[in-house]
């Protein structure tokens, strides 16, 4: 992707003055940022997914009793009638499911992957939404059926309405509004509180991104390194042969405690380990992905190309590379290759017979495991 170039789906923006001008700063509207749009998946086809095992799906219901929420596999009979108003499905992960909405998701890979999250498609009924609210993440809101109106703000008062199966704002005060049409598109940072009300039979796309905290991070990465410390802190023992006798045998050892800190520092001043480890969990499939081993599409053999799965994540750091939550140190020409494979997510015969035995058996594995497929 030329990161220079103006593009419709940016409002005429490149992706390089839209990360300067809006990207974590201030929204964007942007009229027929995808020209003609239409819905990639039909209503019965986005129902049939709410219903799957392993399909994150939502059902949101507004009435006289107040909000209702149901939680996936939704059957076809959970549904209201099309002809009730106020009701919302939700369905997460869409890219992992069909073709179409994955490569609707490439073309926001001017954000990195480690960023980029899935794509949610949400049906609505007229009148339908899920309320004032305001998300911890960007995103951006692509209107593929019908009309939805928004109203968003820079919500100072994040109070929420209590009793509530769902996160809605208590005191939603507005700042502007805008009626989106197929093919229209907002985009808004994280915090910007919004509102968003079918008019109408409405369908939007919600291309999001994952914006990890430093809890949920230090959580992670702690426990990854858990598993390698011994590796990583050595094998020495704590030893204390100036022990005096004491007095107060409850109380824990001074030096006991620097031997502790010295143990967790070593495996902290790794800089090469903690690359592996932030690399391995952002490339980590979502818990509820899986592969068809040995599944291949298209031609096979010494002269195919190849292409990575929908749900293969793919990233590279200076040293390694990082494929569905392993890596691999990789250097040279193969280095080059992979690379160019995450970024591109495809190579060329010509290209792959360039790389070495070793990297040509790793791509044998990773075929036979269905994180990449003959193109």
């Amino acid at each position: 992707m030329d990161i220079t170039q103006a593009l419709p789906l940016l409002g005429g923006l490149s992706p390089q003055q839209f990360m300067k001008r809006h990207w974590q700063k201030k929204p964007l509207l942007i009229r027929q940022a995808i020209p003609g749009f239409k819905p990639l998946l039909d209503r019965a086809a986005l129902f049939e997914l709410a219903g799957t095992e392993g399909v994150e799906s939502r059902l949101l219901t507004q009435g006289a009793r107040g909000w209702r929420l149901q939680q996936g596999p939704l059957p076809r009979r959970a549904f209201p009638s099309l002809k009730t108003p106020g009701w919302t499905t939700l369905v997460q992960g869409v890219d992992l499911h069909d073709e179409g909405v994955h490569r609707l998701m490439q073309q926001f890979r001017f954000v990195p992957d480690a960023r980029l999250d899935d794509v949610m498609i949400s049906y609505a009924s007229d009148g339908g939404g899920v309320g004032p609210h305001f998300d911890s993440y960007d995103v951006f809101l692509l209107q593929a059926l019908g009309q939805r109106r928004w109203r968003i703000g820079r919500q100072k008062d994040l109070s929420l309405v209590e009793g509530l199966p769902l996160k809605i704002l208590a005191n939603f005060e507005p700042e502007e509004e805008y009626l989106l049409d197929p093919g229209d598109m907002l985009y808004l940072p994280p915090r910007w509180a919004h509102d968003g009300v079918a008019v109408g039979e409405c369908m939007t796309y919600s291309i999001g991104f994952r914006q990890p905290g430093r809890g949920e991070l230090a959580r992670e990465l702690l426990q990854r390194l858990a598993e390698d410390a011994e590796d990583a802190a050595g094998t020495a023992v704590y030893r204390d042969p100036g022990q005096p006798a004491v007095d107060a045998p409850g109380e824990i050892p001074p030096p006991m405690l620097d031997f502790a800190r010295e143990a967790l520092q070593a495996v902290l001043d790794d800089p090469v380990e903690l690359q592996c480890l932030l690399g391995e969990y952002l490339s980590e499939p979502k818990a509820d992905v899986w592969f068809d081993p040995g599944a291949a599409t298209g031609p096979s053999g010494a002269t195919a190309g190849i292409r990575l799965d929908r749900r293969t994540r793919m990233m590279f750091d200076n040293l390694h590379v990082f494929i569905n939550g392993e890596s691999y140190r990789a250097s040279g020409r193969d280095a080059a290759l992979m690379r160019k494979l995450a970024n591109q997510r495809c190579l060329g015969a010509r290209e792959l017979a360039k790389a070495s035995a070793g990297a040509r058996e790793l791509v044998t594995n990773w075929k036979e495991a269905g994180w990449l497929h003959d193109d």
